[in-house]
């Protein structure tokens, strides 16, 4: 169980409604638009969309076998692709040369303590064989179905032999550690409601350079406020008694509900803090797009300052405002995410599933690169 620092801390930066509105109509920010050629599934059959590579503690991606290697949450397809949440669990694919290829389950079903498996990351060690997996446990194996919201890790051997991945020897998980029902909102709805879940999920590994400390990014709700946009980044630092809950590092009070799978990647001795959100989760009527979004700063405890002044990096465009989502930046600065709902012409979200069916991508999206100068992050 965690404890927690800077009881009288300020709770994070602030991400305010008027950065946020600098967001609307920033066409230079727009990624181009999916078509039928770059929607090639992963795996036939099945529907994959959050993903994280394997890094190291320093966030380089691995490459083993002249490939990378991603996890992907994953389901076989449903006649309602919304309905994958409540089936996901975490998939091993590869990136090489010859683009994407499949290796299959991760964990043995019930291996691990939740009723499915949702977003986090993986951290393979300067041994180069032993894998941390920090992982979201969501609702409980064998309970009640629910939106509760666990964190927890597992360490296992990760091998390649020519191009064949191995992993093997996985520990049982356990719970990094919980919401504080002060900083954070214990996730445990049993429904969702129409304003969105609650959120305390999304592990992301950093190791401060500066300090050689390990710290835990995570989405978050706040404790502290009855405010329904209530949207934080969490974080955690490891000590030698186990992870301590610090204050969030960035709040969006009356701005945003859900900053979904932070992650930080340094470059030029900054610290740029990534998230993704949905239009839908911005403040009624403020308009700003579902896409990648920002801060950076100088130093891990900040303060924290919105990337290109609005905290916008690249959305989708207008006329396809749902096509992608989940974007991750590697530490190369290479950005993935998966396609969603897509060539759809009017922009109009589908609501029906047996719209939503043939427009949902269910696979990576294609890939584009940031370019960075000082506050300024650009597609390049």
């Amino acid at each position: 169980m965690a404890t927690r620092l800077n009881e009288g801390a300020a709770p994070g930066s602030p991400w305010t409604i008027d950065a946020a509105r600098g967001a609307v109509d920033q066409p230079q920010a727009a990624i181009p638009v999916i078509g039928p050629d770059d929607v090639v599934p992963i795996v036939p059959g099945h529907d994959l969309w959050d993903m994280w590579q394997i890094a190291r503690a320093d966030g380089s991606t691995v490459i083993a076998g002249g490939r990378s290697w991603w996890f992907f949450l994953a389901t076989p397809q449903l006649d309602d692709p919304e309905a994958r949440h409540d089936r996901a669990r975490i998939r091993l694919t590869s990136h090489g040369a010859d683009g994407w290829r499949d290796h299959g389950w991760v964990y043995e079903p019930g291996f691990t303590p939740g009723s499915r498996e949702w977003s986090g990351s993986a951290v393979l060690e300067a041994d180069g064989e032993t894998l941390t997996m920090y992982f979201t446990a969501a609702g409980r194996h064998g309970g009640a179905p629910s939106f509760e919201q666990r964190l927890f890790e597992t360490r296992g051997r990760f091998t390649v032999d020519g191009d064949t991945p191995h992993l093997s020897g996985w520990s049982e998980p356990v719970e990094s550690f919980a919401a504080d029902d002060h900083w954070y909102t214990r996730a445990d709805e049993t429904e969702a409601p129409a304003t969105g879940i609650k959120g305390f999920r999304d592990p992301g590994f950093f190791r401060d350079p500066a300090t050689g400390h390990d710290y835990l990014l995570f989405v978050g709700t706040a404790g502290w406020t009855t405010e329904q946009l209530n949207g934080v980044i969490g974080v955690a630092e490891r000590t030698a008694t186990g992870w301590s809950l610090r204050a969030p590092m960035v709040q969006a009070l009356g701005v945003n509900s859900e900053l979904e799978r932070p992650h930080i990647v340094m470059h030029a001795g900054r610290y740029y803090l990534f998230w993704s959100t949905q239009g839908r989760r911005f403040a009624p009527g403020l308009g700003a797009p579902t896409g990648l979004y920002g801060m950076v700063a100088d130093r891990f405890d900040g303060p924290w300052r919105p990337i290109n002044g609005t905290g916008l990096v690249a959305a989708n465009p207008a006329a396809e405002p749902f096509q992608a989502y989940c974007w991750w930046v590697t530490g190369e600065l290479d950005v993935i995410s998966f396609v969603d709902y897509w060539g759809l012409g009017d922009g109009v979200y589908p609501t029906d599933p047996d719209q939503r069916r043939p427009r949902f991508g269910g696979t990576a999206a294609p890939w584009f690169r940031l370019a960075i100068d000082g506050d300024r992050v650009t597609i390049a």
